[in-house]
């Protein structure tokens, strides 16, 4: 993976609240916890987070540790012109993808936009994203399938 800032989806950050093979898996893939650069999230993706949080009935220790997972990650904000402007963008991009228009949620082309704006790598499990990739956006999907113990990943 590139030494550049990521800048993790809201599925990514569930994974990792939800600390299972997936969110332990991407913790090492990207060596989340002595990454040179701390991960990036948008402030959508705060919202987000604490609705699914509520919408799955977290307990007190769940939401406990969805705090302490966040505090790890720097949240941009998206009132910022470049942002803005990214978000058009990205929309533009959507509506211009090879094979037909995309229509990506408005939180995902936040989220998209504020990855743009910060020159970082989008890192999600949503394939959504995939018609951004290489441009506007630089994606990094991530399968959700975790290959058994003694499995190739093929």
């Amino acid at each position: 993976m590139s030494s550049g800032p990521l800048l993790l989806d809201t599925t990514i950050v569930l994974a990792l609240v939800r600390d299972k093979d997936l969110g332990k898996q991407i913790t090492s893939q990207f060596d989340l916890e002595s990454a040179v650069h701390r991960p990036l999230i948008s402030i959508v993706t705060v919202g987000e987070i604490w609705a699914l949080a509520d919408q799955f009935g977290f307990g007190e220790s769940k939401r406990e540790f969805l705090k302490k997972v966040l505090a790890t990650l720097v949240v941009l904000d998206i009132n910022h012109e470049t942002v803005l402007d990214s978000y058009v963008e990205v929309d533009r991009a959507c509506r211009r993808a090879r094979g037909g228009a995309r229509v990506l949620s408005k939180n995902d082309l936040w989220i998209a936009a504020t990855a743009m704006a910060a020159n970082a790598v989008l890192v999600t499990t949503d394939k959504d994203f995939l018609c951004l990739h290489p441009e506007p956006c630089a994606v990094h999907y991530v399968d959700q399938v975790i290959p058994k113990k003694g499995e190739s990943p093929a």
